[in-house]
């Protein structure tokens, strides 16, 4: 049976903590001078709609590490969806390679080309979510912390496809956070329903990070929005994480940040580059976290189980 990576919910916890370990093994190997080379033969497809620093350069030197290929297709290569049908798309191109990680707008694009490939499908980031960051973000919660399960996290910002998946963890990983969303701009109303009984909605930034143990931010413009830079520079005004309100979390709070981080904007210069921030272990941690995915998902005698309490892949 083929495994995709659409959400983390298509990990059981059971799963995605045993990947969270794999992956600290995996960071430790290559810190020691030690890579695994099981991914010899298998290559990597890229297709991206959107552009990337992280994410095509965690998934090009993780294969490389593990003795694997990538082949990056860009926009102007393979825009997905527009032109050939994504059907066609996706059963030519998973007929030539061994896995895929897509990144692009819509989240439907992906789900249908999951549907019709022979091969694992990872998703790179769609506009809904963003899971492979969230496996390197619990990664660092889990060496930071100690544990993923029962600690207080803060959302401060804009209810998007990073505040989408901070939910989903938190309904996966079995910890409570708290989103601080300006009016106008919260999560999808079904996922928020469908996570209720680990988060809590907020227009008060204080409110949502008093005693926290981790502090999370995004961008307040993501692409494709930046004919609304001053509409939204406006809307979140409050809205950035300083050393003020870095004051109200717990005493051993951590930062995270996805980045591109726009500092005084959504985090302030000192709590970036400050002790609490694990932003820079965070994005090296992409490279380790989606190594073992990519280790996981092309095992053949991996158990197979699926969560069935939340769907989003329609």
């Amino acid at each position: 049976m083929t495994r995709h990576f659409i959400s983390l919910l298509d990990l059981s916890p059971e799963e995605l903590n045993a990947l969270l370990n794999r992956a600290i093994e995996l960071k430790h190997e290559i810190k020691s001078g030690r890579t695994s080379q099981l991914m010899q033969g298998k290559t990597l497809a890229l297709l991206f709609d959107k552009s990337s620093t992280r994410t095509r350069v965690s998934f090009e030197t993780g294969m490389n590490q593990m003795g694997g290929s990538t082949l990056f297709l860009s926009p102007a290569d393979a825009q997905i969806g527009r032109g050939e049908p994504i059907e066609d798309t996706a059963r030519v191109i998973s007929s030539m390679v061994d896995i895929v990680a897509i990144r692009t707008g819509l989240h439907g694009n992906i789900i249908r080309f999951a549907e019709y490939s022979r091969v694992p499908v990872i998703n790179a980031l769609t506009d809904f979510n963003h899971p492979c960051q969230l496996l390197a973000d619990m990664m660092t919660v889990r060496e930071k912390i100690g544990r993923t399960e029962n600690i207080e996290v803060a959302y401060i910002g804009d209810g998007n496809n990073m505040c989408h998946s901070w939910m989903i963890a938190a309904k996966q990983f079995g910890f409570n956070i708290a989103i601080a969303v300006p009016q106008g701009f919260e999560p999808d109303a079904e996922l928020l329903e469908a996570c209720e009984d680990r988060v809590t909605l907020t227009n008060l930034p204080a409110e949502a990070i008093k005693g926290v143990d981790v502090v999370v931010t995004d961008t307040w413009i993501s692409m494709g929005q930046e004919e609304e830079k001053q509409q939204r520079e406006q809307a979140f005004e409050g809205y950035t994480v300083d050393s003020a309100l870095m004051k109200l979390a717990s005493e051993n709070a951590i930062f995270l940040h996805c980045l591109p981080a726009y500092r005084g904007y959504e985090v302030s210069e000192e709590v970036l580059e400050g002790p609490q921030s694990m932003v820079w272990d965070e994005a090296e941690n992409r490279l380790h976290a989606q190594k073992a995915l990519i280790e996981f998902l092309l095992d053949e005698n991996r158990s197979i189980q699926r969560q069935g309490q939340l769907d989003i892949r329609t």
